[in-house]
């Protein structure tokens, strides 16, 4: 059974680029497609030797274009289509926006693992318009409009080629069925909680934020919700909306920057609790930090629901931008500190292993890929 992976896009390092790499390690013969890659916004890896990278034809264009890829919507579609996946049975689409829409064989199986349906397209299309300033003018506006609108049409038109879909939570499983009209299976995405569950470590007093520093992520809420608690908050990453949030912080506030995993790691073990003040299709940093033995201080939507349990594992805040809710949330913590103890957290944890996510998938991509045989010679 040859199998082939296609990513949708290999320049930046996060949860999806982990699911990547797992799959990789199920299917370790099977090349990665993808549009665009960056060895040195992955720093480096994907440039081992076992992985075979093979980019479109928009590789080719300046790393400047590349790495601003929004100027680039609308040559994404075709350079998908472009792809020769016909030498593969099974074709598994890690995608969040174009990987879906390759092309392939009715004899080959092609199965979409699902972080979400094109969020700028679909349910934040006003609100990617809106962050950047995206009005009606003639010349600019108008036509990044048009370009989104057609997008929204091939991309409905493109989910019709997957033969299976595999959600990351039931988040996603819900808006793969209202915007693709498609059923869904749920798998949740691996973590790697085995370098976090030997904590020896006694918290300290900070709360800390890992994550991409990008305004959908609202950390500016917890900067300003932290310095008005004055509680000490150590914020790991990197990103576009870095150098707008260091003037938002207080003296409490503490920014590290891209870690590397030993040291972030160490972080999550010595935090007290860890802060997700956005909204996540699923969320791999809050799962790591319960694996650490820390509860969690969430914004109580979207695949934070599902990881979290409330009371026992950490606490919600329910109201997106209001300071005064994810407050409430943390002196909720404070208070009753002692109740979210070490093993809940660690055991919750666990039922998102990367073990776990590995058998799941082998059994289901099996399980299809004979059904589909059947089908096709029925």
């Amino acid at each position: 059974m040859k199998i082939a992976i296609i990513h949708d896009f290999i320049t930046k390092l996060g949860g999806a680029e982990f699911v990547l790499k797992v799959l990789h390690k199920i299917y370790p013969e099977a090349p990665i497609y993808t549009l665009l890659y960056d060895n040195e916004g992955t720093k480096g890896e994907f440039s081992g030797s076992n992985y075979k990278i093979i980019t479109s034809k928009l590789q080719k264009l300046p790393r400047f274009l590349r790495l601003h890829n929004k100027f680039l919507l609308s040559y994404y579609p075709r350079a998908i289509e472009e792809f020769d996946l016909s030498r593969y049975d099974v074709v598994i689409s890690s995608s969040n926006s174009f990987a879906h829409g390759v092309i392939t064989r009715p004899e080959t199986l092609h199965i979409t693992y699902c972080y979400s349906p094109m969020r700028y397209a679909w349910d934040w299309g006003h609100k990617y318009l809106n962050e950047n300033n995206i009005g009606f003018g003639i010349f600019v506006g108008l036509k990044i409009r048009k370009i989104i609108s057609d997008l929204r049409i091939w991309d409905f038109l493109a989910s019709r080629r997957t033969d299976q879909w595999v959600a990351i939570s039931r988040t996603v499983a819900e808006r793969i069925k209202k915007y693709y009209k498609k059923e869904s299976v749920i798998i949740y995405p691996p973590v790697d909680i085995k370098p976090f569950l030997d904590n020896h470590f006694s918290p300290q007093d900070y709360y800390l934020i890992v994550s991409r520093l990008t305004p959908y992520k609202k950390i500016d809420l917890a900067i300003k919700a932290f310095n008005q608690l004055k509680i000490p908050l150590r914020i790991i990453g990197e990103g576009s909306d870095a150098k707008r949030l260091k003037k938002l912080a207080g003296a409490n506030i503490h920014f590290s920057g891209w870690l590397r995993d030993k040291e972030k790691n160490k972080a999550f073990k010595q935090s007290k609790v860890f802060l997700f003040p956005g909204e996540d299709d699923f969320g791999i940093t809050p799962v790591e930090a319960m694996a650490s033995g820390r509860p969690i201080c969430a914004y109580g939507a979207g695949g934070a629901t599902e990881t979290i349990i409330g009371g026992k594992t950490g606490e919600f805040f329910y109201d997106y931008d209001n300071i005064e809710s994810l407050k409430k949330s943390v002196l909720k913590i404070e208070n009753n500190y002692s109740s979210y103890t070490t093993e809940n957290c660690q055991e919750q944890a666990k039922k998102f292993s990367e073990e776990i996510f590995i058998k799941k998938f082998q059994q289901f991509t099996s399980q299809a890929y004979r059904k589909h045989l059947e089908e096709y010679k029925a």
